[in-house]
């Protein structure tokens, strides 16, 4: 990606001194969120950090509100847009790599890069001219449990192919005559199918902290390793529910105006 000039209209800005307690405030018109970014997530925290100082992200607005999932805002041209536009397009030039890390998740309050869909960006980069916030909302285990199952299905498919289609007509013909050892031969392709989906690249389960919090606190679940978090409110929890509660139209802009006042870097 092309470094970003850090000169705006004549002015020059520095670069950001970046420690574990950064702290943002989002001042929107709908009251003011502040925000804990992470350092260990170094490149989407200086970019954003950057174009907050330089005011990029002010005047724009909150593009896009989905009542239990998140609000997404900053997009450029949502600056001075008239009533009713599509807006939140973003702004390809400020796509960086992601920072995927798996000790963060999409729970309620964490600050997130939206991106393009992966058939156009396979890469899965971060669109730094704008982010999300997740309001989310409190799941099931069950639920959960179904969204490991998708998660691995592609894998579980692949172990099925190998370990039980192939033999699948002499277990049919087992099961009609010798039940024990067909129940027995079951288990032991289960158990082997469960292993190698198991030590599959990319085999996907929540964390008992994961399961703890998304069914008590909540959050969006089925974004997790595949937008980067770099950020989590920490103050505001309530301006996020009152944005993601306004009523809007049918492509989730809010009918009436959440403009980005501006993102001020502590």
């Amino acid at each position: 990606m092309k470094h970003i000039l850090l000169i705006l209209c004549g002015f020059c800005f520095a670069l950001p001194t970046l420690n574990a307690e950064t702290i943002v405030e989002i001042r929107t018109s709908a009251g003011t969120m502040k925000v804990k970014l992470y350092d260990d997530v170094p490149n989407h925290v200086r970019t954003f950090t950057t174009r907050a100082q330089q005011g990029l992200y002010n005047g724009t607005l909150f593009t896009r509100v989905i009542p239990g999932f998140m609000i997404q805002g900053g997009s450029p041209d949502s600056k001075n847009a008239p009533a009713g536009a599509r807006v939140g397009s973003g702004d390809k030039i400020a796509e960086i790599m992601p920072e995927f890390n798996l000790n963060y998740f999409h729970k309620r309050g964490v600050l997130s890069a939206p991106r393009q869909d992966v058939s156009i960006n396979p890469q899965k980069k971060s669109d730094m001219s704008q982010f999300f916030i997740v309001q989310g909302k409190v799941y099931r285990t069950g639920e959960l449990d179904t969204l490991e199952l998708v998660a691995n299905q592609t894998a579980r498919k692949s172990a099925f192919d190998e370990f039980y289609y192939p033999v699948k007509p002499a277990l049919d013909s087992m099961r009609l005559i010798d039940t024990p050892t067909y129940n027995a031969r079951i288990r032991e392709i289960n158990a082997k199918i469960d292993s190698v989906v198991r030590a599959s690249p990319g085999y996907f389960v929540f964390t008992p902290e994961q399961r703890e919090i998304y069914t008590t606190t909540g959050g969006s679940p089925h974004l997790d390793r595949e937008y980067t978090i770099y950020g989590e409110v920490i103050e505001g929890f309530e301006v996020i529910d009152a944005i993601a509660a306004q009523p809007r139209d049918a492509y989730d802009r809010p009918n009436s105006d959440v403009r980005i006042i501006s993102i001020v870097v502590n």
